[in-house]
């Protein structure tokens, strides 16, 4: 459920923030007042559909459950669910609001925000959990907490007067602004959902393979891709306004100088990444799983394989935000369809019966090569018609 929350609110963010970056490289900034409040609208609506969604189906059935598993467990993972539930506005206004920052040139106070909100929640889960004992009540309550002070710093910004070029006004329904914000972010929307997906995937096969072991591996080897890949993910959000803008300022120049810049850019990033991660793979691996030397050994053996991606997935993952930015959101989720779900599960599935382990590791270094070709051919077709190269 919250896989699916976040799914929401980073697709229709991310699509609504292409608008509203193109209408303001187009000067037409009533329309981009518009564009927003909708967006706004559209917050407020997943946020109730979520609330009815968890407490008529997704709550009765986790209590259903409660006598066929282990009930304490249940309990808590019910109390934890019903209390994030509710207070789950915060984290869809951090995806609206800090998109709309973005858009808006104020990245310094869009990071503040995100920044306050992890900070929070960090310092109240050892407040409630380890100083007074809540339990998971606690850890719930510093998530909310945490969520609703990352999202409260941009509410307060746009409800005031304010620098930025966009003013919000009265909130109301435009169902063609809706559908072009949704299909324009359907490529976020379709990373979010199927990385739960991958994922179980992946540990699935990991446990026929490797057992416990291999699933353990797996999750140190995320923690560490996550810090390496924010680099690709934070450029191509943060490059994703100004391309929006410049296209629709009809600046071509701009953009063929933004365009292979960013090609630039990612290529060198993805070579050092690579070295960076081959030199710290041991230090890494000890980190969070020298407790074990078997465990140890085969999350260092998979990290060495797995960290080659970097050298490519940069390229998919800019090429997927840069089509969204250029409102194409059909080819921005072809290529992420492909990329994370598609070729994906066919490169996990195949390739360990081949390979056994090493295959596993190897799956996503494959996937993304075959997205990259995927990119590189609408990169070369689409060049005209966006002028970009």
């Amino acid at each position: 459920l919250q896989t699916l929350l976040i799914a929401v609110g980073a697709g229709t963010g991310v699509g609504m923030n292409a608008l509203v970056s193109r209408a303001l490289g187009e000067k037409e900034h009533e329309k981009a007042d518009k564009i927003a409040a909708n967006g706004a609208f559209i917050y407020a609506m997943s946020y109730i559909l979520f609330l009815i969604l968890g407490f008529t189906v997704v709550r009765p059935f986790y209590v259903s459950q409660a006598g066929k598993a282990d009930a304490e467990i249940m309990t808590m993972g019910i109390e934890y669910l019903s209390t994030v539930m509710i207070f789950s506005f915060g984290l869809l206004s951090q995806f609206f609001f800090e998109r709309l920052l973005t858009s808006t040139g104020k990245t310094i106070f869009s990071m503040i925000s995100q920044m306050s909100g992890a900070v929070t929640n960090i310092v109240l889960d050892y407040i409630f959990v380890a100083l007074l004992g809540f339990g998971l009540t606690g850890a719930a309550i510093a998530t909310i907490c945490g969520e609703f002070i990352g999202g409260l710093f941009p509410i307060l910004y746009f409800a005031r007067p304010n620098s930025s070029q966009l003013r919000l006004g009265k909130t109301h329904f435009e169902g063609r602004i809706l559908l072009k914000t949704c299909a324009n972010g359907s490529s976020e929307l379709m990373t979010n959902l199927s990385s739960s997906i991958v994922n179980s995937l992946y540990n699935i096969q990991l446990m026929n393979f490797a057992g416990e072991n291999g699933v353990a591996a797996y999750g140190a080897i995320m923690y560490v891709n996550f810090i390496f890949m924010s680099i690709f993910f934070g450029y191509s959000i943060g490059s994703a306004p100004i391309t929006s803008f410049h296209y629709g300022a009809k600046n071509h120049r701009e953009l063929k100088s933004l365009f292979k810049k960013s090609l630039t850019f990612i290529g060198v990033s993805g070579i050092v990444l690579v070295v960076l991660a081959q030199l710290s793979a041991s230090t890494l691996a000890w980190l969070f799983v020298g407790y074990d030397s078997d465990l140890f050994e085969m999350a260092l053996a998979g990290f060495r394989i797995y960290c080659l991606v970097y050298l490519i997935n940069g390229f998919n993952i800019f090429g997927s935000s840069f089509f969204t930015a250029l409102n194409n959101g059909l080819v921005s989720a072809a290529i992420s369809f492909l990329r994370t779900l598609l070729f994906q599960i066919v490169s996990v599935l195949i390739l360990p019966i081949i390979f056994g382990i090493a295959g596993i590791w190897s799956a996503v270094n494959v996937a993304e090569v075959l997205t990259l070709c995927v990119t590189i051919f609408f990169f070369v077709e689409q060049r005209k018609k966006y002028n970009y190269a």
